[in-house]
């Protein structure tokens, strides 16, 4: 087995909305990493019923109760040495919330706090936009709720609005649905739903319009289950892992969910249960839920929304990780970065080695760009640091293959950030950052599309040179790169003494270097500068 993390400090995170309520148990390791132990999620529907008269009910707290008290046992049992629990808009809404907030106290052991719609809305900000690849642009982030709706303009490094509203699908569906009701919702009826969404949301609107952006970003269990419906209408043969895997970058068009919400309406409640993609529980509150997005894209005129799978949960783990004792995130690094850094700490990479290791491949990468070896631009460079970053992180399970368990772990775990194509670049990179180049039949070089395969042919050697000129693990070698002088091509490299070793294993790959770029190159060394 690879090198163990020490203890750190566990920390359960809770978020109490108007219809479940969520668990995050997290150990905060002591090499600036994070370790989830536990996660849960159970509907609770705290707000139900409690819309029209502005209480929650008796039955509906004590169930709550009975799950907080749970969730706040699985927590300590893991050796949670804090719970932060916050609450939404349900329980901001009641007339006995301090009732209510008072039994959590006594009969659950919890200290809930309250949070207002506006801090709900940045704390949305921060869980998805710290799990996605912005870069330059600005989007519209719409988290549908069950008792209220949030809307943020942002970019990768701030938020520009925040925005929160009392509509929510549980509770239009507490305002015009009946208890137990199961027919199907006329057009009449639906087109209610709508006006009262634009009255309530005409301010919000007007404000909204005034930001440009270049995407929206839908997130809550509401939208994961409408676009999971509209996807599966249109993909009826795909079933299974398939479409489990690319649910979370599921998109859904506004044509999508027109049609979507057209059929919803026609089915009664026993029917929309037995919709692919629903999840039962939400068959109930999903027309109202619908009748939001629907309208907020009508009036916005948005063509389509991408779906995020994260949630104010993940925004409360950014906002510990930014600050307090245990705080360590840094602002002046990526989404990407950040997610690299999480995964290489979490396998006890050796961070000095790889940091070096990635410096050299970004000598190697824009020496060999100027010498005319490759024309590849800065998206490809930014991989190859980052397949440097996490080359070795198969050391985590045995030295024995460990390029092949560095692959699969890249392939297999959330890198934030990353579109699919990227992450398996990365994969593949650090697969063949030992030996030798890619061959056709390889699995892993087969499976890339012929860009990626351009990219990962190419930048693997210069990979493995990295890997060569740090052989020892002592940073011997400084500074390399490529030139031409008459019409021959140099490395120059810049080391201190006791690089004899280093040299020997460079010499090695100029057979599979000149496979690569066709020619071979020759090496310099120096104790000075270039």
């Amino acid at each position: 087995m690879g090198p163990q993390l020490k203890s750190g400090h566990v920390v359960g995170l809770i978020d109490l909305g108007t219809n479940s309520v969520r668990l995050f148990v997290v150990r905060i390791n002591e090499n600036k990493s994070y370790t989830i132990l536990n996660q849960h999620k159970i509907m609770v529907r705290l707000g139900e019923g409690e819309f029209v008269k502005q209480r929650l009910k008796n039955e509906a707290m004590e169930r709550t109760i009975l799950v907080l008290g749970r969730f706040a046992e699985m927590a300590r049992n893991l050796g949670a040495e804090e719970i932060l629990a916050v609450a939404t808009s349900a329980t901001r809404d009641a007339e006995n919330k301090d009732v209510f907030l008072e039994r959590v106290r006594k009969e659950a052991g919890i200290d809930l706090k309250v949070i207002s719609g506006l801090e709900e809305a940045r704390l949305i900000y921060l869980g998805i936009a710290s799990g996605m690849h912005l870069g330059d642009k600005t989007a519209l982030f719409i988290d549908i709720g069950g008792g209220s709706t949030e809307t943020i303009v942002g970019n990768q490094a701030e938020y520009f609005h925040l925005d929160s509203l009392k509509l929510g699908a549980v509770r239009l569906a507490s305002l015009f649905f009946l208890p137990g009701e199961t027919d199907p919702v006329s057009p009449d009826r639906y087109a209610l739903l709508q006006q009262y969404v634009r009255n309530a949301s005409l301010r919000s609107v007007q404000r909204l319009r005034e930001f440009p952006v270049d995407l929206v970003v839908g997130s809550s269990g509401t939208l994961e289950t409408l676009a999971e419906m509209a996807f599966r209408r249109g993909n009826k043969k795909q079933k299974g892992a398939s479409a489990e895997k690319e649910s979370s970058e599921r998109t859904m068009t506004r044509r999508q969910l027109e049609e979507l919400t057209k059929l919803l309406c026609s089915l009664s409640l026993e029917e929309r249960k037995r919709l692919p993609g629903m999840v039962p529980e939400r068959a109930d509150i999903i027309v109202a839920g619908a009748s939001i997005i629907h309208t907020l894209m009508e009036d916005l005129e948005l063509d389509k929304i991408r779906i995020s799978t994260r949630s104010l949960r993940n925004g409360l783990l950014v906002d510990y990780l930014m600050r307090g004792k245990w705080g360590y995130l840094d602002a002046a690094f990526s989404v990407r970065e950040q997610s690299v850094l999480q995964l290489a700490r979490s396998c006890g990479f050796h961070e000095e080695h790889s940091r070096h290791l990635g410096d050299l491949c970004m000598q190697l990468f824009d020496s060999g760009r100027e010498a005319g070896l490759h024309s590849f631009g800065e998206s490809a460079k930014e991989l190859l640091f980052y397949a440097a970053l996490l080359h070795d992180i198969g050391l985590f399970l045995s030295f024995s293959n460990h390029h092949a368990h560095s692959h699969y772990i890249i392939r297999n775990v959330e890198l934030l950030g990353f579109h699919d194509n990227e992450i398996a670049v990365i994969a593949a990179l650090a697969f063949y950052h030992r030996k030798r180049s890619p061959k056709k039949k390889d699995p892993e070089f087969e499976a890339l599309d012929q860009d990626s395969q351009r990219i990962v042919f190419t930048l693997s050697m210069f990979l493995r040179m990295a890997e060569s000129l740090d052989r020892s693990h002592h940073n011997f070698v400084h500074e390399v790169r490529f030139v031409r002088e008459k019409n021959v091509l140099l490395l120059k490299i810049q080391a201190d003494k006791g690089y004899q070793l280093e040299l020997w294993a460079l010499e090695e790959h100029q057979k599979y270097f000149v496979k690569t770029f066709g020619e071979r190159f020759g090496i310099q060394v120096t104790a000075s500068g270039f």
